[in-house]
């Protein structure tokens, strides 16, 4: 393989035509210049200059080299240019591990406003709960994930080692518009002692939430349907089929149905970031974050519901 530094030091040559001027552009000495040459032609075995006592002329082999050496360093120099637009977090593929919510909510507007900062960065989204995302993170198949933690449930919080919390939600009891409390701003868990309740699968940190505030009012909930889908419990609801609760940033407005404040402590879901620390996109994983960071102050700006827990 040829040697790019003998190619430039060719071209040099050529764009001056002198052993002696491209070696002061270049930094080099005029035996050092002629060295690299000597070594260039006996690397492609053909003559590129014919030597003499004034200056030196290039054979028609040299003229041949020339326009595809530039060809050639010109695809270098882009290769240099792109990798130091990767090592400064200016171009490059960041994957995105996040849960449905937070994809319908702040994701589309921090990716339209970091594809306007930084047009080169390309994010690669996938969904998972955050247990898998926190395994993603640890396996490096991800470099940055949204998880959330239940305050009520602080098992949700063993596996996640949290960088940032972006946001903190109400979780808003949802029942059918006809319903006996559908006028009331505040409920106390008590209350829907004897209500039928559309909840999250078995097992899920929603499904330990409802159980957990039911048991300290003293009842079990009786699960009459479960869907793992918050926008197919709201449509259960909203048809009257039972009750649910339902996390801030899930909750769609629709005459069909209410949202009540639960008067339960704990009630609270925190949406996080969480970076993986192994060798990575570090800059560009930040650049990202001040998206994300963006994103839920400004979903937080038009509803009461969320408030934002970090500064610019």
């Amino acid at each position: 393989m040829l040697n790019p530094v003998h190619l430039q030091t060719f071209v040099e040559v050529m764009r001056t035509g002198s052993f002696a001027l491209a070696a002061r552009r270049l930094g080099y000495t005029p035996s050092a210049v002629s060295q690299q040459v000597s070594a260039l032609e006996r690397a492609t075995r053909v003559r590129l200059f014919h030597r003499e006592a004034s200056a030196v002329s290039p054979t028609a082999a040299a003229q041949e080299l020339l326009q595809r050496t530039q060809l050639a360093l010109g695809s270098l120099r882009s290769v240099e240019a792109m990798f130091e637009a990767y090592a400064a977090g200016q171009a490059g593929p960041v994957r995105l591990g996040s849960f449905p919510t937070a994809s319908q909510r702040l994701v589309p507007a921090a990716l339209a406003r970091l594809r306007n900062t930084h047009p080169q960065l390309t994010v690669h989204l996938d969904e998972a709960e955050p247990d898998t995302l926190a395994s993603m993170i640890r396996t490096q198949e991800i470099d940055l994930a949204l998880v959330y933690t239940y305050d009520a449930v602080p098992e949700t919080r063993r596996h996640l080692i949290v960088s940032e919390v972006l946001l903190t939600e109400q979780i808003l009891l949802v029942v059918p518009a006809t319903h006996r409390l559908a006028g009331r701003e505040r409920v106390g868990f008590a209350d829907l002692a004897d209500e039928q309740w559309i909840g999250t699968r078995r097992g899920t940190a929603a499904g330990v939430l409802l159980n957990r505030l039911a048991a300290e009012a003293g009842y079990t909930p009786q699960i009459a349907h479960q869907s793992n889908d918050y926008a197919v419990i709201q449509e259960l609801v909203g048809a009257g089929l039972g009750i649910a609760l339902v996390p801030a940033l899930g909750y769609v407005s629709d005459p069909r149905r209410r949202s009540l404040t639960l008067d339960a402590e704990g009630a609270v879901r925190r949406v996080a970031t969480m970076v993986n620390d192994a060798d990575g996109p570090v800059e560009a994983v930040a650049h990202l974050c001040t998206q994300l960071r963006r994103a839920a102050r400004t979903v937080a700006q038009n509803d009461h519901l969320l408030d934002a827990t970090t500064a610019e």
